[in-house]
């Protein structure tokens, strides 16, 4: 990684990159009060660094799609591997190595439960894949479309409203079509693609391009995401959390985790716990004082397992569709 250093400018371009990350670069520029040239120049430095990436993702709600977060465990000396594999499919969002070098965390979206079964038994004969744990998110209480905290503290709320793309507008179902599918995947490369590159990929007329893109937009169905190496951050401790909390107290400790700063990720699953959250912390030193202060103050927290994660090879939005 080439070695970058954000300043105020940045922090303010990745922020108006997670409320519009399709924004024209004078819409942004006008916002943070540089040039055009300035906010183009700072982008490309970015993304020639590979520290951050725009990316379209779908909203797994409101296409009635599910989300699974999966716990592999592998053979020792394979995880590397399996991790890569898993990283090429366009069904993983994210894939992670944790710590121990015999678990490889990915999270995935189905459209149905044969899709999701049909995963599974090509997992379970992938002769490294000695045992698998799927977890299905019920609830999403951070991520997806709510951006961690972290990337966005740099605007104040006017600028923040002046780049909001749909104000006001409420989020609807809609139902996508065969046609959607070359989109889709062209915005999952780069979410800022130009609209005749797009149509380029789909065959489309550029304006048909545009009124999708908007319709599943404004819809809610599509966001456009920033990842981001969290290590610009000042993050070097990124830990899982698994944690068992009382069903009537579920919905306010997710809340409450939402509210922390250093949580990504944070959401309700089935399985032998039922709330997992994705922690950034400055080191270990930090992860401890958030686990014996912050965490320790929710009472209805039973049980919590810590999963320190190594490496991630594929960075998507965690758990985020």
């Amino acid at each position: 990684m080439e070695s970058v250093v954000l300043d105020e400018i940045d922090l303010s371009l990745i922020h108006a990159l997670t409320i519009d990350g399709r924004a024209p670069f004078s819409r942004i520029a006008a916002v943070l009060g540089v040039s055009d040239q300035t906010v183009a120049r700072r982008y490309r430095r970015l993304r020639r660094a590979d520290v951050i990436r725009v990316v379209g993702r779908l909203d797994a709600r409101r296409l009635g799609h599910v989300v699974w977060a999966l716990r592999l465990r592998v053979a020792p000396g394979s995880a590397n591997a399996v991790a890569r594999a898993l990283a090429k499919r366009p069904d993983t969002s994210y894939v992670q190595l944790a710590s121990g070098g015999t678990e490889v965390l990915c999270g995935t979206e189905a459209s149905s439960e044969h899709d999701h079964a049909q995963l599974l038994e090509q997992l379970t004969e992938t002769r490294p894949v000695l045992a698998i744990s799927a977890q299905c998110v019920l609830h999403v209480f951070r991520g997806g479309p709510a951006a961690w905290p972290a990337l966005t503290t740099a605007l104040d709320p006017g600028q923040a409203a002046r780049l909001d793309p749909y104000p006001g507008v409420a989020p609807s179902e809609v139902v996508l079509d065969d046609g959607d599918r070359a989109l889709l995947d062209a915005l999952s490369v780069d979410g800022r693609a130009a609209h005749a590159t797009i149509a380029h990929a789909t065959g489309w007329h550029e304006s048909t391009v545009r009124r999708r893109i908007d319709a599943l937009r404004s819809a809610g169905a599509l966001f456009v995401d920033v990842d981001i190496d969290e290590r610009l951050l000042g993050v070097h401790a990124n830990t899982l959390l698994l944690m068992s909390v009382a069903p009537a107290a579920l919905s306010s400790v997710g809340e409450a985790l939402a509210e922390h700063e250093q949580v990504a990720f944070a959401g309700a699953t089935t399985g032998a716990t039922n709330l997992v959250a994705s922690l950034m912390c400055a080191d270990v030193y930090a992860l401890y004082d958030y686990l014996t202060d912050r965490l320790a103050a929710i009472p209805a927290i039973s049980s919590i397992e810590t999963v320190p994660i190594v490496r991630t090879i594929k960075r998507g939005s965690i758990f985020g569709g």
